[in-house]
């Protein structure tokens, strides 16, 4: 039976990585890899969470399952980080939460809930999205439609376009969207356009599903779930799924949530069903390490401060990268305006080349970044800006 098998193509950011490793250029830089990476291009523990692992060892007594619903007390913990004290109290039991392995555990789960709730349903999803948006959700067995969401010539979320296309979208169908910190393109999503959303999706009745991966990144902890808790409060259904994977940096913990909002308690119930039986059949039982760590930091108002305090440096980091990078391009002679990295949000930007451009940067420079041209901010440090920016200049001069 095996001898018949064909190897698929690599994953092209899994595949660019495997090319980077191999590079013996003493000058490589990584811009592909979606993970944050600090001044010296590791990718930390937080201090926090090193302070938390530290009183769970010392006093925890079983390892016995959680249960397919997870830990509850996360599962409390990460619905008021989400949604705040006050709008989490006021949804009551029209609300679940459940622990997943990860943000890509609850894209499933969610694909799941939804095949089984809608079995005829459409993902509607924004051009361009997350690369595995699709992979994760449409194993499923859903089907896939897009909706227009970025203009790559002025470098910014084509709202018109987006909200033309959304009012012909039918009553059953999903429509996905990125909380905030747009995973590839950065250009996020403003209140007022939050608002149209929410009004056009009461008018037309079709359902929101939001992907949450990176909360706390872009303006900081509210600030970017205002979008979130405005459909929240407003809408009589929502999906979202979160990730702590960024945030707290549990990347390999494998630490998420799907937090459901239904139209009554009633219906709250019988998903709670569907969920922890979708659960059950994919993995059984979530992880529990990361999940332990993400509860104990926000009940414990020390290690909360401190966590809160790393992710304010983080997001600090990230946004002064932004406006020294785009400066650094422009004073180093940029025949084009790079200005538009200053006001996008999260660790991604589209850096706007073609793709011979991108494999110069790659073959000549030993610089790597996916076909999309979309790069990892925060993988830019000191040590390599001054290299990345001549060498893009060099490679737009010779275009």
């Amino acid at each position: 039976m095996f001898e018949s098998l064909q190897p698929l193509p690599p994953d092209p950011i899994l595949g660019l990585n495997a090319a980077f490793k191999a590079d013996d250029n003493p000058n490589k830089v990584d811009l592909g890899i979606g993970v944050y990476k600090d001044e010296k291009g590791n990718t930390p523990v937080m201090r926090a969470v090193k302070e938390a692992e530290k009183l769970i060892l010392s006093s925890q007594v079983t390892k016995a399952y959680v249960g397919p619903a997870g830990a509850l007390a996360y599962n409390e913990a990460v619905a008021e980080l989400i949604l705040g004290a006050t709008l989490k109290a006021g949804l009551g039991g029209r609300r679940i939460t459940m622990q997943t392995p990860g943000g890509c555990g609850g894209l499933r789960i969610a694909a799941e809930f939804i095949a089984r709730a809608s079995s005829g349903a459409t993902i509607w999803v924004s051009d361009p999205t997350w690369a595995n948006h699709k992979p994760l959700i449409g194993s499923s067995g859903l089907k896939f439609n897009s909706y227009p969401y970025y203009n790559y010539e002025t470098h910014s979320v084509d709202f018109d376009s987006m909200i033309a296309t959304l009012a012909n979208v039918p009553i059953g169908d999903v429509v996905l969207l990125h909380g905030c910190c747009h995973n590839p393109s950065g250009a996020d999503l403003t209140p007022n356009q939050w608002q149209a959303i929410r009004d056009l999706a009461q008018e037309k009745k079709f359902t929101i599903f939001i992907d949450l991966a990176y909360q706390g990144m872009g303006d900081g902890l509210e600030e970017d779930v205002i979008g979130v808790r405005l459909l929240a409060e407003s809408l009589p259904e929502l999906i979202i799924v979160s990730s702590c994977s960024k945030n707290f940096g549990l990347y390999r913990e494998r630490t998420g949530a799907i937090t459901l909002i239904c139209q009554n308690e009633g219906g709250a119930r019988a998903a709670s069903t569907l969920v922890a039986a979708a659960a059950r059949s994919n993995y059984s039982m979530p992880p529990d390490h990361g999940a332990a760590v993400v509860q104990l930091i926000r009940e414990d108002s020390s290690l909360n401060s401190m966590w809160e305090g790393e992710l304010q440096e983080i997001r600090n980091r990230i946004n002064g990268l932004r406006i020294t990078f785009a400066n650094l391009l422009t004073e180093s002679g940029a025949q084009r305006d790079f200005s538009f990295i200053k006001k996008e949000k999260g660790m991604f930007s589209f850096l706007g080349i073609t793709k011979n451009q991108i494999h110069k940067l790659i073959s000549e420079y030993a610089i790597y970044l996916v076909d999309s041209s979309r790069i990892n901010v925060a993988s830019i440090n000191d040590d390599n800006i001054d290299y990345v920016t001549k060498s893009i200049i060099e490679v737009l001069s010779k275009a």
